[in-house]
């Protein structure tokens, strides 16, 4: 019989409020349940003051819910109804209300990481995921610690693009291990539910997740963190903007201009939110022909290296429309770590130099980077 709305609140009135008198489902608490195939998700709305505190009851909560027959995974997050002055409810983390960008430095929310650099796109189908796990390769290559944080809630590819496979470990009572391979520790929601599970959240939910996969997870001591971002100007890039200490934000689009549009508008936002861009990448730039080595510029050329002077910030580089990126990037062997001679993976660490020297101060041109080789 399959999982029902009712069935799963029967179960959730099983979990007490420890400081309340009465279950979550009979005070209210739960809300924005979905089932989608067997895959529950629901938030349990608190106070923003009591969010830090009600882990064990969010993971009580999970627990009575993964005992229902037919459940295949379940995700629960804590929410608050913050009151904005004026009196009008809106919906926060919580594990602490939106506010300004913090300032520059190590953030509160993962303070043993150095910097955080946001990788984004005004649109879809840029390759920023692709550059991403590249990036951060291209980090690691050149001798960095280097976290990576998939917070495209909806659309998450870091698993698939690194490699990974299995769920997450337990450091202790609250605090999960993130997955490792290829030198880098990462965090998806992709480990936490099926490949081809959609992600049908309200806002709330998808921020309350990031700031739990940030704040909840073994990172230890990182020099940088790069974090994959959804597509567009949404919860997700707000969240981001909001709650962390982003040291900067690189933009990657493809050089036609509806693509530029796009791009300009995620530039944009980071900009009103005080977040530093620092630069945009060009993905795409170019095809090669693997049989005659022909040069076709599909989707024309150079026009995200016109946009960055118009705009003022810098280019970075630009990345080739390249069978072997895209093979290499499915298989989850990025090029930059699976071909290290390759000049496509020198790009990549030669972004990534650039973006190391803006966010820290130091250049990285002249350093002999270890390599990782995959066999």
């Amino acid at each position: 019989m399959p999982v029902t709305e009712n069935m799963i609140l029967d179960a959730l009135r099983a979990v007490r409020d420890p400081e309340r008198d009465g279950d979550i489902v009979s005070l209210g608490m739960v809300t924005g349940v979905v089932i989608r195939d067997g895959n529950v998700g629901f938030a349990i709305e608190v106070e923003p003051e009591r969010g830090a505190r009600l882990e064990p009851l969010r993971k009580a909560a999970e627990r009575a819910v993964e005992a229902l027959p037919d459940v295949m995974s379940v995700t629960a997050v804590l929410t608050a109804e913050a009151k904005p002055p004026g009196g009008a409810r809106r919906a926060a983390p919580a594990a602490a209300p939106a506010q300004a960008a913090p300032a520059a430095g190590k953030s509160a929310i993962a303070p043993g990481v150095r910097a955080i650099v946001a990788v984004a796109s005004g649109k879809g189908g840029v390759g920023k995921s692709t550059v991403a796990a590249n990036l951060a390769l291209g980090l690691k290559a050149n001798g960095l610690r280097v976290g990576v944080l998939d917070a495209d809630i909806y659309g998450p590819s870091m698993p698939r693009m690194l490699g990974i496979t299995g769920k997450p470990q337990m450091a202790d009572a609250k605090i999960l291990r993130p997955m490792e391979n290829y030198g880098l520790k990462c965090m998806s929601i992709g480990f936490l539910v099926p490949e081809d599970t959609p992600m049908i959240w309200r806002g709330p939910m998808v921020m309350s997740a990031l700031q739990q996969m940030l704040r909840d997870v073994a990172w230890g001591e990182l020099d940088i963190m790069v974090v994959d971002m959804p597509p567009g100007t949404g919860d997700a890039q707000l969240t981001m903007a909001q709650q962390v200490s982003l040291a900067g934000a690189v933009i990657v689009s493809t050089p036609q201009d509806i693509a530029l549009i796009d791009a300009r508008k995620g530039l944009n936002m980071f900009t009103k939110v005080n977040v530093p861009v620092l630069g945009i990448i060009e993905n795409m730039s170019y095809f090669l022909c693997p049989h005659c080595g022909e040069r076709s510029d599909i989707f024309s050329h150079g026009g995200a290296r016109r946009e960055a002077e118009r705009l003022g910030v810098d280019f970075l580089g630009e990345v080739p429309l390249d069978l072997a990126i895209r093979e290499t990037s499915d298989e989850g062997r990025p090029i930059t770590v699976s071909q290290p001679d390759s000049p496509y993976a020198q790009t990549f660490r030669d972004i990534a130099a650039k973006v190391w020297e803006k966010v820290s101060g130091e250049s990285t041109a002249r350093r002999a980077p270890p390599r990782i080789v995959v066999e």
